[in-house]
Parts: structure tokens; C-alpha cells; sequence
């Protein structure tokens, strides 16, 4: 099977991705997936997802187990980041749920027209237009159904526009942050399944991200101290072995979560939700014209040095950009240069 790369954006680097459980997952999208459906539709769906969860975070992995050291040491963890010593995390579950010390870590830029990464994760960017080279629209998932069925007013708003999805990987912090300021226009739950988001997966499966369950945050940023940078859909997109998306805004550091309810104001770059655990995704929606993607994330997605599972099985180049949290990704039309 082959590699899969992306680049690391601090430096411009191809990196190799060693992706979590590879050999189960492509077992599971060729043989299981092509020749029980019964049995695939099982392991997918929301029960058996929380069992397999649990094993696999919660029962007898504690952070002095073998399995827990190799893991953390291989994937980088810094635990100098975290709230709370190394020692404090006990199982795999308080480490993919650990909270880190983002105000000092995770630095923003200032700029209000700056649109920030909701997530350490790794990103591919590009249009939903029909003639785009990205085909979006109908690989990672089809457009309309992503939004839900009866959310047509939604669905009119962001055609032909831009999008960025990002691919959270085990190892990372699985806090999702807001990528723009502005006022909850709609917040909703759609029902679904849970697919993994191993690019193998994603690949072999049509659509997996509009057959996930998942939460869409619908923020208009064209308000009073807002990013201005028109309404933007944020739809966090569970995975194989997600038990749960927990909605949790905090406007100071982790302090008195609150759910997230249409009508409330949400500040770029405050904490939003949690998954729970294991890896996962995050979609950006934007309305057509209304923002700008970072040049380098751009130029990343054609690189022909990256071997992306994407490209071969897209037939086009995407190759996917690690990017940090509250990093910069797009801004407001026009301010690209500033």
C-alpha cells in the first residue's frame, strides 16, 4: 500500500504520515466493505463505533503501558503544553482529550480579517465550484447533503463557494477552536454514520463526509466587531471510534463551557467543542468572493514531490498542508497582501 505524505507547512517539508490502525481500516473499506454490507453497515455505526471506542481509550491503557509510551513517543506528543503534568493522564482518552495552554502555544494574528485554523490538523483547500481541479463537491462529500436535507436555505448560501477540510490525526489536540468572529445564525445535529477519516477510508468510501454524523455551526461574521468575511459553516464530522462531539464554548481559556445556541457571539480562536476521541474532521464552508486562501496552502495541494493517497484516488493533486491551530489560513477578499 502505498505512503501518504503532506507538508509540513513551518518548513515546507514532505513528511511521511504513519496512519493509525492502516492495515484494520483498509480490511475494513475493501474486504468487509465489498463483501458483507450487513457487517460493514455494523462496525460503522454508532454502537459499534462506542464499543471499539472504549477499547481502544479507555480499558487498561494507561499512560505507563508499553503500547501508550511507543504511541505518544512516535506521534511527538508535547506534553510541555498541556494544563496538567504527563503524569495526570491515565488512560489514552485523557490524552486525546488533554487541554493545552493555547493562549501561550497557539499564537493568532491580531488582524480581525485573518481566518484561523479550527484545529491542529492537516488541511486541503480549494473552491466547490463544478470546474474546480479539487472536485469536491462530489469526492469528500456531496455538497447539499452535507448541510442536511431540509436546510435548503443553507445550501443556497454557500454554493460555488470555498471550502477547507481538516483532517485531525489521533495524536493531536482534539479541541476545535472558532476560526472567525461573528453571531450563531444556526447550530444543528445531523444524524449519521462513522466512517473513518484514514484517507484509505475516505478514498473507497463515496462521500463519507455527508454519511457522517455531525454538528454545523452556521456564524454570520458580518456583525459588530466581527470578521467580516460573510456567513461561514463550520461542520465537525465524527469518525470511527468518536463516541461523542461535545459543544463547549469558552470566551476565557476552558472557563464556564457553554453549549453553542444560535443568537451567541463566539470570539476567533476561543475554544468551541471537543471530540471524543480519536481522530476526526472539521469542514469550512464560505460564501462565494468572500475570502482568500493562504498562497501556500494553495501551492501545497498541487506539490508533485508528495505521495497523497488523495491523488491517487481522486485522479488530481491533493496533497494535504499540516497546519497549527489559530494559524492563519484565508482572509477577508482583497486583504490577502496586508
Amino acid at each position: 500500500m502505498m505512503s501518504h505524505q503532506y507538508i509540513e507547512r513551518q518548513t515546507g517539508e514532505v513528511r511521511s504520515e504513519e496512519l493509525y490502525a492502516d492495515r484494520v481500516i483498509n480490511f475494513l473499506y475493501s474486504t468487509v466493505r465489498e463483501r458483507g454490507g450487513p457487517l460493514f453497515r455494523a462496525v460503522t455505526g454508532r454502537r459499534m463505533s462506542a464499543v471499539l471506542g472504549a477499547v481502544n481509550f479507555d480499558l487498561g491503557y494507561g499512560p505507563q503501558t508499553a503500547r501508550v509510551r511507543r504511541f505518544l513517543a512516535r506521534n511527538g506528543v508535547d506534553f510541555s503544553e498541556c494544563l496538567v503534568p504527563e503524569a495526570a493522564l491515565k488512560t489514552m482518552r485523557q490524552v486525546f482529550e488533554r487541554q493545552i495552554r493555547y493562549w501561550d502555544c497557539r499564537p493568532m494574528d491580531v488582524d480581525p480579517a485573518a481566518v484561523v485554523s479550527p484545529a491542529d490538523a492537516r488541511v486541503v483547500v480549494g473552491t466547490m465550484d463544478s470546474a474546480s481541479l479539487l472536485f469536491l463537491k462530489e469526492k469528500f462529500f456531496s455538497f447539499p447533503e452535507l448541510l442536511g436535507g431540509d436546510r435548503e436555505r443553507w445550501q443556497a448560501t454557500f454554493v460555488g463557494g470555498d471550502a477547507a477540510i481538516f483532517r485531525l490525526t489521533p495524536d493531536k489536540y482534539h479541541y476545535n477552536h472558532c476560526p472567525v468572529t461573528g453571531v450563531v445564525a444556526d447550530c444543528y445535529e445531523v444524524d449519521g454514520c462513522y466512517h473513518s477519516c484514514n484517507p484509505t477510508a475516505v478514498v473507497r468510501q463515496v462521500t463519507p463526509y455527508s454519511k457522517n454524523r455531525r454538528v454545523v455551526t452556521v456564524i454570520d461574521t458580518d456583525v459588530d466587531g466581527g470578521s467580516r468575511v460573510g456567513l461561514v459553516a463550520m461542520i465537525e464530522v465524527v469518525a470511527l471510534m468518536i463516541g461523542d462531539i461535545v459543544q463547549c464554548y469558552s470566551a476565557h481559556r476552558y472557563d464556564d463551557p457553554q453549549p453553542v445556541e444560535p443568537g451567541m457571539r463566539l470570539e476567533k480562536g476561543r475554544p468551541k467543542s471537543l471530540y471524543r476521541p480519536g481522530s476526526s474532521t472539521d469542514i469550512l464552508l464560505f460564501q462565494p468572493g468572500r475570502v482568500e486562501f493562504a498562497a501556500d496552502l494553495v501551492a501545497n495541494r498541487g506539490r508533485p514531490d508528495a505521495a497523497s493517497r488523495f491523488t491517487i484516488g481522486f485522479n488530481t493533486s491533493l496533497v494535504e498542508t499540516e497546519v497549527r491551530l489559530r494559524s492563519t489560513i484565508a482572509r477577508a477578499a482583497g486583504r490577502m497582501g496586508v
